[in-house]
């Protein structure tokens, strides 16, 4: 199955065909919320935009890749045991990277580490148990590396395009997640899996908010490192 096919399938009713529509739904509940929020507090913020828009956005289209492939992990629920591994290190690793960076950019290395990992840890930990313990373990290590290297990656960085490195890491980011549904979509249809879970929209709006508000807040109002201050 190639992946041409993958991306036909993304206009089907299949389990493929939801993904678009899910980044939409993402995009839309974190960018509301976010307009809410500017208009209640963030616009007495000085220098708002400036200081934190460039990476709260980065943030904000990093989450609504993730919870795509969390979705899309949770409509299967169970994998072989070698791509359930790959499966918690890559969500592990993307989903801890990427927070780590962007708020390690406006925060400093160790509350970016601490947000990344924590992100990290929580969704390769809760989807790497897809195949058992392997996965599991598989998705906690690479949540707690990829948390780290996202914040030391920013810090070093700091001096020298940090916002041009934001959007080659993001791109990068991307390509691996999309590698990922489709060997998930190959999977599927390799060993005849079944639909086990249908998400409502609730799981991503929720999802969504929670973590556009907790970014936004820790960017905005979060402790820094003295760097930072």
């Amino acid at each position: 199955m190639s992946i041409k096919n993958f991306i036909k399938e993304l206009g089907n009713n299949h389990v493929e065909g939801e993904l678009i529509k899910t980044i939409f739904v993402s995009l839309t509940s974190s960018f509301v919320i976010l307009a809410i929020l500017y208009f209640l507090r963030l616009r007495n913020v000085s220098d708002f935009v400036p200081k934190y828009g460039f990476f709260l956005f980065f943030a904000i289209l990093s989450y609504s890749l993730i919870l795509l492939s969390v979705r899309h992990i949770r409509a299967y629920k169970e994998f072989a045991c070698m791509s359930g591994m790959m499966i918690g290190m890559t969500i592990g690793m993307i989903s801890g990277f990427l927070p780590g960076f962007f708020i390690g950019a406006t925060n400093g290395m160790f509350w970016g580490s601490v947000v990344g990992m924590s992100i990290g840890i929580l969704f390769g930990l809760w989807n790497g148990k897809c195949c058992g313990v392997m996965g599991a373990m598989e998705g906690i290590m690479a949540g707690f590396m990829g948390g780290l290297m996202g914040a030391m990656t920013a810090l070093m960085m700091i001096n020298d395009n940090l916002r041009a490195a934001g959007v080659i890491v993001f791109l990068i980011s991307a390509t691996i997640l999309f590698g990922l549904n489709y060997m998930i979509y190959r999977e599927a249809r390799d060993s005849g899996m079944e639909r086990k879970n249908k998400d409502s929209e609730f799981f991503t709006i929720s999802w969504s908010f929670f973590l556009t508000i907790i970014t936004t807040w820790f960017m905005v109002f979060g402790p820094r490192s003295v760097l930072f201050q």
